[in-house]
């Protein structure tokens, strides 16, 4: 983490325009990265506003490696546990429900999945 604090301050040093450069290769990055992850994982497409969609993709990617890494990686859970919360995960579809979880723990994930509403889940969600 601090090799990215690192680039931002000598982007921010180097003047706005440059700090406007590279936060949107950073986000172009992050986003293509959620992009990966979700075709790999077969994580349904997001709904909602269009300015919305991948702000909700890179605020999902973030969240659930943030939890895989809590629950799995230094936690108890086993693959089973994880494709359990996995699943549960593919029912939201609403990007704004992503976007509002972006500053949660990774460990608290399963819980926010359980108190997610009807609305949160897609109309059209083939994992409801």
């Amino acid at each position: 983490m601090q090799r990215s604090t690192d680039c931002w301050k000598a982007a921010r040093d180097a003047g706005s325009e440059s700090k406007e450069e590279w936060l949107a290769a950073k986000r172009a990055e992050e986003q293509e990265a959620a992009v990966a992850w979700a075709k790999q994982f077969d994580m349904p497409q997001l709904e909602g506003p269009g300015k919305a969609l991948d702000w909700g993709e890179r605020s999902r990617h973030q969240l659930m490696t943030a939890a895989h890494t809590a629950l799995v990686v230094e936690g108890s859970w086993d693959e089973a546990d994880w494709a359990e919360l996995e699943e549960k995960a593919r029912s939201i579809t609403r990007a704004g429900w992503w976007i509002d979880q972006r500053d949660a723990e990774g460990a608290d994930l399963l819980e926010l999945l359980d108190a997610a509403s009807e609305a949160d889940r897609g109309t059209e969600n083939p994992y409801r």
